[in-house]
């Protein structure tokens, strides 16, 4: 299992992103390249308004349609995740290749790790199989206490 902070670095991700929108025909225009950048940026899961805010400091004109439709283009492209629990976004760390999302979340301090399991994307696939379900989006949430915060507990 490979396990990864999200997200990557942020002038790599812009290059990546660039290339897939380019290779699939669609725009990154610079309001969709800038909500990207905020995410990237930060480090951390962002909910819509955090990121309008900020959007604001760069195109203060912007509003919440503005930055939803952004947020709905970059996921439908896979250069975002959205973490249904935390109704936040962050960056992907893979996006040049389509994949099934698993998300470690820490409750107290808010650590989002992503991670890349070949196995849980083997059984999941398998078991939707069995099952003769066809799933339109994979995301595995689990919630609980990064090592950082269990250690905590020793001190």
């Amino acid at each position: 299992m490979k396990q990864t902070e999200c997200p990557i670095n942020c002038q790599h991700a812009l290059r990546v992103a660039d290339e897939i929108c380019l290779g699939r025909g669609v725009r990154l225009t610079s309001q969709r390249r800038q909500v990207l950048e905020i995410l990237c940026d930060h480090h951390k899961p962002m909910g819509a308004y955090d990121i309008l805010d900020l959007l604001k400091v760069q195109l203060p004109s912007a509003k919440p349609p503005t930055v939803y439709r952004a947020l709905d283009f970059l996921l439908e492209q896979g250069l975002v995740h959205r973490l249904e629990s935390l109704n936040a976004y962050v960056g992907c760390i893979h996006p040049e290749h389509p994949h099934a999302s698993q998300f470690l979340i820490c409750r107290d301090c808010g650590e989002v790790r992503e991670l890349e399991s070949r196995n849980v994307d083997r059984t999941l696939d398998s078991e939707l199989k069995a099952c003769g379900f066809k799933a339109e989006s994979q995301v595995i949430e689990v919630t609980g206490r990064c090592l950082r915060c269990v250690g905590q507990e020793e001190l």
